[in-house]
């Protein structure tokens, strides 16, 4: 069973290398001594043929296609293959819930943070807890937060504080307490890219791992954590291996722990490793690093960093409700968060879209923000039942939706004015930036193609749109699920799939 089992592996491998070179000349041409009398084959009758050779090779057999490609010109519908197919979408699930928020919330929407001063202020003292009340703001993070921790510093002190007898409190009530989302791997819970959401949020609710061997092979390797203030302790079992030895890292991390276990090898001389890992508390988070900012800034906070539900008897709780509100922060507005969600397709923005959609009188919820997007399909005129939807990020292998409905909303937006624009500039550019940086390069697909990718464990995606060779618009959704063969040999047919509809022409 192992010896047949290498074999095939084997076999696919050298046969992806023939796939490789082959795939992308997918255009048909008609075999020699063609009777004269029979018709020529129309436009798209070749595309359909091309696409149907570059999913016909034995590779690909044991995987399931979904595939639509549809004239945003005319309407009609230039390929189907599985179109009202359910199937796992991975980070294509995006469209779906950016094109929702853009409908309800509208571009100009921003999220707003408060910082409120719950006590008198003499002397240049606050007697008194200094409160953060956040509405899900994603966008704060170490790359702009000296400018932002530099403008609330200067707000406290133009408002008489100097110093803060009391605590920092995280105020996180906006969001109810799920922070995870339906059907997250829990393999995949340490990694920052699997983070959880709330109302309060710092550098994508992730801290980064550098990790180092040390000075001889069965040393302790070396593990720093940036930033400081994450909260997490580390129990790190990883060693110094012989130079020779491949590296090896493992990192696990029990949801509702702040404890990260670390084990595996680091080669000897190696340089460092780098690798983001999710924090447990994101209020936590978010009120350590502001108390070190403040202090860092001329502030003294004599009291700890707590989040709201770290204080349990309510005498103890902050009386937001009398405080004065010192510091009022809006983020960049949607249209620019559309973009570092879809170009590099960052989870945590799309999860806290679709829970902000759910915002009402209490707190937020994801039950609720799914409600908003069913209503943004029904008054597309699309199918609920095209979708089943449980996150916001595809991170869920709970999540199924049909190519035709992916393909549906990506229509809708580009036939409605006010959400084409920013939609579109969102997108991975192909061969240029983004997710698709490194792909189509070289095809008739290079810029001219604006797609999301979605990207795991047997799934591979690819939404958006192409201009055909003679400048007609496409759009198209593509969808791969269940396979054997290696991911890039899957990436590669996609790719083919693309580069056709680029060279289309009537």
């Amino acid at each position: 069973m192992i010896a047949r089992r290498a074999a095939r592996r084997a076999a696919l491998a050298a046969a992806s290398g023939l796939l490789a070179a082959s795939l992308l000349a997918c255009h048909h041409t008609p075999p020699a001594g063609t009777a004269a009398h029979a018709a020529s084959p129309t436009a798209v009758e070749r595309l359909q043929h091309d696409i149907d050779r570059i999913l016909s090779v034995p590779e690909l057999e044991r995987g399931y296609w979904g595939v639509v490609a549809e004239s945003l010109g005319t309407g009609e519908t230039l390929y189907s293959r599985n179109g009202n197919k359910l199937m796992m979408p991975a980070s294509t699930m995006k469209i779906v819930t950016l094109a929702a928020a853009a409908r309800r919330l509208g571009w100009d929407f921003t999220y707003e943070t408060r910082l409120v001063a719950c006590g008198a202020v003499g002397a240049g003292v606050l007697d008194g807890d200094l409160v953060a009340i956040g509405s899900g703001d994603p966008t704060l993070d170490v790359k702009n937060a000296a400018a932002v921790f530099d403008e609330w510093a200067d707000g406290l002190k133009a408002a008489g504080i100097h110093t803060i007898a009391g605590r920092i409190v995280g105020d996180d009530a906006a969001f109810d307490r799920e922070a995870l989302g339906m059907g997250w791997s829990w393999d995949d819970l340490q990694d920052g890219y699997a983070a959880g959401i709330g109302a309060l949020q710092f550098n994508e609710n992730a801290a980064r791992l550098a990790i180092s061997p040390g000075n001889a092979a069965g040393d302790a390797a070396i593990v720093g954590i940036e930033p400081e203030t994450s909260g997490l302790t580390i129990h790190n079992q990883i060693v110094t291996a012989a130079a020779a030895d491949a590296p090896e890292i493992r990192a696990r991390r029990q949801p509702g722990s702040s404890v990260l276990e670390l084990d595996g090898r680091v080669p000897l001389g190696a340089a460092p490793r780098h690798q983001a890992v999710s924090v447990d508390s994101p209020a936590r988070f978010f009120v350590q690093t502001l108390r070190t900012a403040l202090i860092e800034r001329g502030i003294d906070v004599q009291g700890p960093a707590v989040a709201l539900d770290d204080i349990k008897a309510p005498g103890d709780r902050p009386k937001v409700e009398a405080g004065r509100l010192v510091v009022s922060y809006r983020s960049p507005p949607l249209s620019v968060m559309a973009a570092a969600m879809m170009k590099t397709s960052e989870n945590m923005y799309a999860e806290t879209l679709l829970k902000t959609l759910g915002a009402g009188d209490g707190p937020a919820t994801i039950d609720a923000g799914r409600r908003s997007v069913e209503a943004a399909l029904e008054e597309w005129g699309i199918d609920a039942g095209d979708m089943i939807e449980r996150d916001g990020s595809g991170l869920s292998r709970y999540d199924y939706v049909t190519p035709g409905m992916l393909a549906a909303i990506l229509t809708r937006v580009d036939r409605d004015g006010s959400l084409r624009g920013p939609f579109e500039s969102s997108l991975p550019i192909a061969g240029v930036d983004g997710t698709l940086a490194n792909r189509l390069k070289g095809t008739a697909a290079e810029g001219r193609v604006r797609a999301k990718t979605g990207s795991m464990s047997n799934v591979r995606a690819l939404a958006g749109y192409v201009a055909g060779a003679g400048g007609e618009p496409i759009v198209f959704a593509i969808i791969a699920n269940n396979f054997d063969a290696p991911p890039d040999t899957i990436n590669k047919a996609t790719d083919a799939i693309v580069v056709a509809l680029a060279a289309f022409r009537r």
